[in-house]
Parts: C-alpha cells; structure tokens; sequence
C-alpha cells in the first residue's frame, strides 16, 4: 500500500498564459479539475445575463465583495477538499493572494502552487483568436490591470512553487510540465 499523499496543483497566471491547455494535461495525468472561473459563469447562467467580459468582472467582483477577497477559495474549498481524498486535484484559476492563503491553511495534503506565465503580446494576440469569449487588446489589458488592483492577482504567480514560460509551442510546454511532475514526484 502506497504511502504517497494526494496533492492539490493550484494554476496562476493572467489570462491568456496557457491555463486551460495545461489543465488539461494535468486531467489526462488522472488529477480532478476545479475550474475556479466556473462560479463566475454558473452565477452569470443563473441570472440569464450575457457571458461578456464586464459581466464576468461584475460577478467576480461581486463574489469578491459579498464572501471577502478569499471568495472562490471558499466557496469552492469543501469540493477540493473532498476530490483531493479520492486523488491529486489540479485548480484551474486559483486568482488572489487571499484565496492562496485560505487554502494553504485549510487544506491538510501537500498543495503547490504552478505559475504559467507568457509574453503580454502573445497572451493578447491568443486572447483575440481563441474560440470562447475572446478579447479585444484593450478588453484584455483592462482585465489585467483589474485582476492585478482588484484580486491580488500578482500575489501567488510571486510565491510559485514552480513557472511554466509559455511562449512557445505546446510540445515545449508539455516537457516543461513532464518535468514539473517530476520535480513534485506525483
């Protein structure tokens, strides 16, 4: 019987670095996925408004105003906490500072924190071209000076267990994430 602990991958970086991609190697690796964003879009759903850029920052700020600066981190702890009983949990977005903090306290299995990080011209220029809710240069600069004043963004992409430069392709990715797991042994 193996005597290896679970561990929970916590994702940062700004928009457009390259979250989702390796997320999604972290998925085909068996880790569950806890895509912090989905509070936002389950809240915008609910109340029948248009999936835009200013309604995305109007939710995330609202949750942020009524749970504290650690709202996605609460709200979505019990899910990690019981996912990461039954294997590793990678989180898709983990965003501030406060969230970090929150769930370094409460989580009882090794949890480290993986920063993607990329150019600011090839993040826009994916951000313009990719498929589900692409951003205008301007939609997205303004999205990062938001998330850098208003969620404490820089805070965890800082204090990174580990970076990911993702500017080049994604085979180049895919080794520097194989030797990620390496050096985290999962």
């Amino acid at each position: 019987m193996s005597t290896k602990q679970n561990a929970v991958i916590g994702l940062v970086g700004m928009c457009g670095s390259g979250k989702s991609v390796l997320t999604q190697m972290f998925e085909e690796r068996g880790f569950s996925k806890v895509y912090f964003g989905s509070l936002t879009m389950e809240e915008i759903a609910k109340r029948g408004i248009a999936k835009t850029p200013e309604n995305e920052k109007l939710i995330r700020e609202e949750l942020r105003e009524k749970h504290g600066p650690a709202a996605f981190a609460i709200c979505l702890a019990d899910r990690i906490e019981a996912l990461a009983k039954e294997g590793n949990v990678v989180l898709d977005g983990l965003y501030s500072w406060s969230e970090y903090k929150y769930l370094a306290k409460r989580l009882n299995v090794p949890f480290y924190i993986v920063a993607i990080v990329t150019n600011r011209g090839l993040r826009y220029e994916r951000l313009s071209v990719r498929t589900e809710r692409p951003l205008t240069n301007d939609q997205a600069y303004a999205r990062d000076v938001a998330e850098i004043e208003n969620i404490e963004k820089g805070g965890p992409i800082s204090i990174a267990d580990a970076y990911i430069v993702n500017n080049s392709s994604v085979e180049d990715m895919k080794a520097q994430f194989e030797e990620l797991l390496r050096s985290l042994d999962l």
